[in-house]
């Protein structure tokens, strides 16, 4: 469905701009051209140029690009509230109408002016409404998201712009309604002030029509184990708190944690954005087998463009670096410690010895270097079963001796289904039971009480999901911090209409995502 709507969207908002375009006096080919066509707007309307270069900041562009197609549209003499809705919200039908009805005729700039309001005043309406509009947009049918980290390398690069279909699962209300427009969690500027009030907090509730997330989708969700931050620039989701209230400095103590740095609590939908893919629904049994992921005791899917550590051997001749880049896409910089060596860029890369390297690669690339006649061998490089350590989910080496090749089996909590709790599992519900099901537990020697009731079993209340990052080995995901609740999805990452690396990646726009 939610491709449909941008089919329909894109085809309807092309056809249009191109007989608006011209009837202004312009080459209608130009209305197609991605960015160029608000370049065009902005000289036929005589928007100062620097409205244009403001499209590319983060989130608030979103705005400036519908203001400046408010005022485009006010050019045909369109200045009616109705006429900045339909604009907004259904340009795939008023765009065509513009620009293929004979009753509609280009007047250019005096046309605003003379119109009984003052330009200037046009302009402060036409910017409140898009303010309004952009909001509505961004909440409920799609966002614009950039990717931070390389987690999902290499199917999502660093700097991807992605459009957030959030139809797909159906529109999420909001828990926390009052805040900054156009931004996230905190003000622009800052990244520790918070952006919105708790004043007002509303139940987890999607708007209908909404579909099942599929296996394998690549979703974008709020981080489960960022609701509480410490509130530095260096942790934040970067470091979680929970981790370091786990560390060995401070093994669970909170007061001493808390004396020690800022801590911030965000409310669920104002938690940090994660993207990552599905690869476990509820009720799946995963597991993974020396990195190998097997769901439901068959192996998982396989992302063309997904990478885990290689140890790759060779005769002692070296692996040259123009195939490294050539072949394998990797960037080097000098090694500032050692002017003779080379290391890449983030960290997919290192050579321990003449004849040792490791390489983070995807399956494809693995293949090409398994050719190169100085390479004896390439075997994954992971953590042995008998391996467990401490930093993975559920924290409970006795009960889950598990590290991040070698995890599982575990079954996913699903909505409706009853378990038992033991001193076994309990390190697995937790959470889910206390923190995501809004519940109280207390714990008394293997017995439990909930809400004050004794207990011996529970029933989930909502849905969960396994998500991991494609860069396998480079990517903090529910392996680190477990079940992403139902409550916490966002929205399905659909389309990357630009990417930027020292220049636009050219390949990569208007690139679906699998």
């Amino acid at each position: 469905m939610g491709w449909i709507i941008f089919i329909v969207f894109v085809i309807g908002w092309g056809l249009g701009m191109y007989g608006m375009f011209k009837k202004a006096g312009v080459e209608p080919w130009k209305a197609l051209i991605p960015f160029y066509n608000t370049w065009i707007m902005v000289e036929k309307t005589g928007i100062k140029k620097m409205w244009f270069w403001l499209q590319f900041i983060p989130i608030a562009g979103q705005f400036i690009t519908i203001w400046i197609t408010i005022i485009f549209v006010m050019h045909f003499g369109r200045f009616s509230l109705v006429d900045h809705a339909a604009t907004v919200f259904v340009p795939f039908v008023y765009f065509p109408y513009l620009g293929y009805s004979d009753k509609v005729k280009w007047g250019g700039p005096e046309m605003v002016k003379h119109y009984r309001k003052s330009w200037i005043r046009e302009w402060v309406d036409a910017a409140v409404f898009a303010i309004v509009a952009a909001t509505i947009i961004r909440t409920f049918v799609f966002e614009a998201y950039t990717i931070p980290t390389g987690s999902m390398e290499k199917t999502l690069l660093i700097n991807d712009f992605l459009f957030v279909n959030k139809i797909s699962y159906g529109p999420r209300i909001p828990q926390t309604p009052i805040s900054f427009p156009f931004v996230h969690n905190t003000m622009p500027g800052s990244v520790t002030t918070p952006s919105y009030v708790k004043w007002i907090q509303l139940p987890y509730k999607r708007l209908p029509g909404s579909t099942e997330i599929k296996r394998n989708d690549v979703v974008v969700f709020n981080f489960p184990a960022g609701d509480t931050i410490i509130n530095l620039p260096e942790y934040g989701s970067a470091v979680p708190y929970y981790d370091v209230l786990r560390s060995r400095e401070y093994n669970g103590n909170r007061e001493k944690l808390m004396n020690d740095f800022p801590i911030l609590v965000h409310p669920m939908d104002k938690t940090d954005n994660y993207i990552k893919r599905c690869v476990g629904m509820p009720g799946d049994v995963i597991e993974l087998k020396r990195s190998v992921l097997f769901v439901n005791n068959q192996p998982g899917f396989i992302p063309p463009a997904s990478q885990i550590y290689y140890k790759v051997e060779t005769n002692g001749t070296p692996i040259t670096t123009d195939f490294m880049e050539s072949e394998l896409g990797y960037m080097f910089k000098p090694d500032d410690s050692n002017p003779n060596n080379v290391v890449e860029k983030n960290g997919s890369f290192a050579q321990v010895s003449n004849t040792l390297y490791i390489m983070n690669l995807t399956p494809a690339d693995a293949e090409k270097v398994k050719k190169l006649a100085n390479v004896k061998s390439v075997l994954p490089r992971v953590e042995e079963p008998n391996e467990p350590t401490t930093d993975v989910f559920p924290y409970d080496v006795t009960n889950f001796p598990w590290n991040r090749d070698n995890y599982g089996p575990m079954t996913i909590p699903a909505k409706g289904v009853t378990i038992t709790l033991t001193p076994q599992n309990i390190a697995l519900y937790r959470r889910l039971i206390t923190t995501y099901e809004h519940n109280t537990l207390v714990e008394n020697g293997g017995q439990y009480t909930i809400n004050g009731k004794p207990a011996t079993t529970y029933t989930f209340q909502y849905n969960y999901y396994w998500m991991m990052g494609d860069n396998r080995h480079n990517s903090q995901d529910s392996r680190y911090w477990g079940f992403v609740p139902e409550t916490h999805v966002v929205g399905k990452a659909s389309l990357i209409w630009f990417s930027w690396n020292n220049g636009p990646r050219w390949s990569r726009l208007f690139k679906s995502i699998k």
